[in-house]
């Protein structure tokens, strides 16, 4: 499972005719949610929802790739893979455990998080909730472990960025848009900091970003809040709070002028990113900025996508990418350069849709299509008792309230066609705009040639799971 924002995180298709709003948009939602903190300071949430027999627990960690530095870059994503080797009575057996009992578990890093979850028949959940607190009490950190997941986690990274133009692509924007800001890099980390972090390194990290003080249970499905906050005491209570994480600084200097960087790589063909350095989750821009990146990027019939795939032919695909930070974020385009054509082209072709905007605000009828788009998103996200755990956490850790969520419809309702040309004059100016030139180079005699990038050219996204 991947993460973007909240919209996308449940994977789901967005089909929405424009004209008329989605109904059960409008309507106030509200999710019922009973929420406790214990004595260590683990925050519980827990949402009863009867319409199927299934439990589904997240555990957020608050800690990301933001939360690192220099020389161990990476090791919040090296960490979830070494969680699911279990804890000190669960060594190599908690996935076994986990599916023996009809669940199934995963995991996902972002920048801000990280999010162990389980989805299982509630006869499980004492069981499910002794395997949790095991490993949040004692991982089993060894240097057989650590240096079983570093390899897994470097061959990773080869697949996922050093070998891949899209992910190199998505690498290199961050690196070349942000100063100062730890969203420089991303949770997959740089390669020589995975090789470096050693098991000191890791025992510390996890005494500090694994603490209860530093996590949110989340409860969801064919559980009362009574017997959920019950057991999860049952089982953490006991773990020790620990000194809280250090806070993040993450102030960029101002930018002052536009940045364009060259990429040489071995690749097919060239492909832009352009970044806008933009707000964080809880800026009040932001939803005006969410409906902005979908008039014009969202679907083929987008404006990118009719002006720059379908009638100029420049580019294979654009995407439009603005994720949700607990820090402001990247507004960015990415797009692979079709055979013939230039990135310079490309670049300039996105750049006079962004100036469209910034001159002319959206009509009613496109302005109504995305708030539609959005909204559908919003709701189908919330369709099963996995996705409103998942959403239910994701608030309450990046917005420091799950009831934010209950708010999210309203909010880009209340967009107006002058708030769209607005944010796009205040965010997407050249003094604050970055352009990333992959340049194709051949492959020296010998070496295989490069991956082909595919029909889709959109960003890899910020989130990499085991």
């Amino acid at each position: 499972m991947r993460v973007r924002r909240f919209l996308a995180a449940m994977g789901l298709a967005t089909v929405v005719a424009c004209g008329a709003a989605v109904p059960a948009a409008r309507g106030a939602i509200d999710v019922p949610v009973e929420k406790t903190t214990l004595a260590n300071g683990l925050t519980v949430l827990v949402h009863e929802d009867r319409d199927l027999p299934v439990v589904s627990l997240y555990i957020f960690f608050r800690t990301g790739s933001r939360n690192e530095r220099p020389g161990i870059t990476g090791i919040s994503h090296l960490f979830e893979h070494m969680m699911f080797n279990g804890g000190e009575h669960t060594v190599g057996k908690f996935d076994e455990i986990i599916e023996g009992n009809g669940g199934s578990t995963n995991g996902y890093t972002t920048r801000d998080f990280t999010v162990y979850l389980e989805s299982f028949p509630p006869p499980a959940l004492e069981r499910v909730l002794w395997l949790e607190a095991d490993r949040m009490r004692a991982l089993a950190i060894t240097e057989k472990n650590l240096e079983q997941e570093r390899g897994i986690v470097k061959e990773e990274r080869r697949l996922r960025t050093d070998d891949d133009p899209e992910g190199t692509m998505y690498e290199q924007i961050y690196l070349a848009a942000y100063e100062a800001s730890t969203y420089r890099w991303g949770p997959i980390g740089f390669m020589a900091d995975i090789g470096a972090i050693t098991l000191d390194d890791a025992k510390s990290y996890f005494r500090t970003y694994y603490a209860p003080n530093n996590a949110t249970v989340v409860l969801a499905g064919a559980v009362t809040a009574r017997e959920g906050f019950a057991l999860v005491d049952k089982y953490f209570g006991g773990i020790p709070a620990q000194a809280p994480p250090r806070a993040v600084v993450n102030v960029e200097p101002p930018q002052n002028g536009p940045k364009t960087v060259e990429y040489h790589k071995v690749a097919e063909l060239p492909s832009v990113a352009i970044a806008y350095k933009a707000v964080s989750a809880r800026h009040p821009d932001r939803p005006a900025l969410d409906v902005l990146q979908t008039i014009l990027g969202h679907g083929q019939s987008s404006r990118l996508h009719r002006a720059i795939v379908r009638e100029k032919e420049l580019a294979s695909g654009v995407d439009v990418s603005f994720n949700w930070g607990i820090d402001p974020e990247l507004f960015w385009f990415s797009g692979q350069v079709r055979p013939g054509k230039s990135a310079k082209a490309l670049a300039r072709a996105i750049e006079a849709e962004v100036v469209k905007l910034r001159e002319h605000p959206p009509d009613e009828r496109e302005l109504r299509k995305a708030k539609n788009l959005l909204q559908a998103d919003y709701v189908r996200g919330l369709s099963s008792v996995s996705g409103k755990a998942n959403q239910l956490g994701f608030y309450e850790v990046v917005f420091g309230d799950h009831r934010e969520m209950f708010k999210e419809t309203e909010r880009v309702e209340a967009v107006t066609a002058a708030d769209v040309q607005r944010v796009a004059r205040t965010y997407l100016v050249p003094s604050e705009r970055t352009t990333i030139e992959l340049v194709p180079e051949r492959p020296t005699a010998g070496t295989p040639p490069p991956r082909p990038a595919g029909a889709s050219t959109g960003p890899s996204e910020p989130g990499v799971t085991r």
